[in-house]
């Protein structure tokens, strides 16, 4: 359909209550189950690549197998950088073609992240693309990034407001209580916080670390304002599940499109649950 910015498909899930999941994605397996999926549903959404990813795998490639899937998927696709940490990484994939950035300045004092952010909003919006910043810290894991309990912090509402107004962006990742990977123990998220920035700020909400969460607690973000959900754990862990399983079946496979394959289609699967739970199918 085509290859579009992030911020029209967020204010729309906004306004309609649902949320459009962003994925990430390593390789062309995971681009190709993310966007086949979304297809399927009929639903929009964001393909997002991390600084770990393009280093692995390459600006260039990461940007090619993107802009492919965009430019030939039936549904409108964000190619989005998540946690953008790197100014330069970001200039770069500004130049790319990337749709939306995120710049994450979450570890900086107030008025360094606000001015980092807003140096971004001001470059990024006169090429149409969308910026998405963090306010707060999210705990846990992702790549490099790694942020302990004890300095994990929760996003001040009236703080959210002041971040908002002076720089600009297009959404707000909030820190709630969620965390990057892995949960230990059940997660306890601040509905009232949420429920106050989402009233204060006239803005699409983004949760971060939403894999393993409970899917009512999904859907009560959503009803709070979130209209942007990220997932990565989850869906990797299918494809490595998928994976194993194809070579379980014939340990002596040698053809990397059978073992990839199914590991595809494993992770496929869970992205189709993730969009049918953030109320995206037909959204698209």
């Amino acid at each position: 359909m085509a290859l579009v910015a992030a911020a029209p498909l967020l204010r729309q899930a906004r306004r309609e209550g649902y949320a459009v999941g962003a994925f990430n994605a390593n390789n062309m397996e995971l681009v190709q189950a993310i966007v086949g999926a979304a297809e399927e549903l009929g639903a929009p959404v964001i393909l997002q690549a991390s600084q770990g990813a393009l280093r692995y795998a390459g600006l260039g490639y990461v940007w090619a197998l993107a802009r492919e899937a965009a430019w030939s998927a039936r549904v409108p696709v964000a190619v989005h950088l998540d946690h953008g940490t790197d100014f330069a990484q970001i200039l770069r994939c500004l130049r790319a073609g990337f749709t939306s950035v995120m710049v994450d300045g979450s570890s900086l004092p107030l008025a360094q992240n606000i001015a980092l952010t807003r140096r971004v909003v001001e470059i990024a919006h006169p090429l149409g693309v969308s910026v998405e910043a963090e306010l707060g810290r999210i705990g846990g894991r992702e790549d490099e990034l790694a942020v302990a309990a004890r300095e994990a912090f929760l996003t001040d509402p009236d703080e959210a407001v002041f971040f908002v107004r002076e720089t600009g962006v297009d959404a707000l990742a909030v820190a709630i209580g969620t965390a990057h990977g892995h949960y230990h123990g059940e997660p306890r998220l601040d509905w009232p916080r949420l429920e106050r920035i989402a009233r204060l700020v006239d803005l699409p909400l983004v949760l971060h670390g939403s894999s393993g969460l409970p899917e009512e607690a999904v859907r009560e973000a959503i009803r709070r304002g979130v209209a942007k959900v990220n997932i990565d754990t989850d869906v990797r862990e299918a494809f490595v599940r998928g994976l194993a399983a194809a070579l379980e079946a014939d340990p002596a496979e040698s053809d990397p499109r059978k073992i990839l394959g199914p590991a595809r289609e494993a992770a496929k699967a869970v992205v189709r649950e993730k969009i049918r739970l953030f109320g995206a199918a037909g959204k698209g």
